[in-house]
């Protein structure tokens, strides 16, 4: 229980940013909790702790959501995050955990480099996006920042990217969850955390939302994705370095 200490400001953190960044707070709770548990039993967490923080999402940025959007990204993405989830128990955690850190590294690169990449708002792309962000969520616990990179694409305001992408989310993690509970990944002895994790995401949510009042999400963007890149390489160091 001592890890709670460094385990809950984590948290914390990752969801205050997750929400400043568009992201999600996957992109940084993943890695994080990868420190604490193992893999398997991270994408169990991470599944519990996202309703309860796309829930405070959409209560806290309920300035409305691109229904249109919603279906046509949500649809394929909860299509396959079930087909990603169900994948995630032929693959070791450990090799789950280097891809998931390729993926940070790679796509942190690219969205820094290319500073004026966008896609185009059609409906191909979101679909693609969809399939995407739902089988790389499944597979590895976040695709918050493809789901993120689709979005942009239809110009929206801060407040209605957030909420449309937290429903969307809301409805990946609620199929997850229920590939992951079967899969054995959802333990028991792991539940104490769902109310503490409730707590931060709304706690997280809310400090997040009163940032974004004062900045442009623009001038975090690159700090969150530097972050990104950051939490990629120490993954790798400990999967090298530090195996479990």
């Amino acid at each position: 229980m001592g890890f709670l200490i460094y385990f809950i400001p984590l948290a914390l953190l990752s969801e205050i940013l997750g929400t400043i960044g568009g992201f999600g707070s996957s992109m940084f709770f993943v890695p994080i909790a990868g420190f604490f548990f193992d893999f398997h039993s991270v994408l169990g967490i991470t599944a519990l702790f996202h309703l309860s923080s796309n829930t405070a999402k959409i209560a806290l940025f309920r300035k409305g959501f691109d229904k249109r959007i919603v279906f046509t990204i949500g649809i394929p993405a909860v299509l396959f995050v079930v087909t990603g989830a169900y994948f995630s128990k032929f693959l070791d955690g450990n090799i789950l955990e280097i891809i998931l850190a390729v993926f940070l590294i790679v796509i942190s690169i690219l969205l820094i480099v290319f500073k004026k990449f966008s896609l185009k708002p059609t409906r191909f792309n979101a679909i693609s996006g969809g399939v995407l962000s739902g089988f790389s969520a499944g597979l590895f616990g976040t695709g918050g920042a493809i789901r993120g990179l689709t979005l942009t694409a239809f110009n929206m305001d801060k407040e209605r990217f957030i909420a449309t992408s937290a429903i969307i989310d809301l409805a990946i993690d609620l199929s997850r969850s229920i590939v992951y509970f079967s899969n054995g990944y959802v333990h028991k002895h792991d539940l104490y955390l769902v109310p503490i994790l409730l707590i931060v995401s709304i706690i997280g949510t809310f400090i997040g939302k009163k940032i974004l009042s004062f900045f442009t999400q623009l001038q975090f963007k690159y700090i969150v994705l530097s972050l990104i890149l950051v939490i990629g390489i120490t993954i790798i160091i400990k999967q090298f370095f530090f195996p479990h």
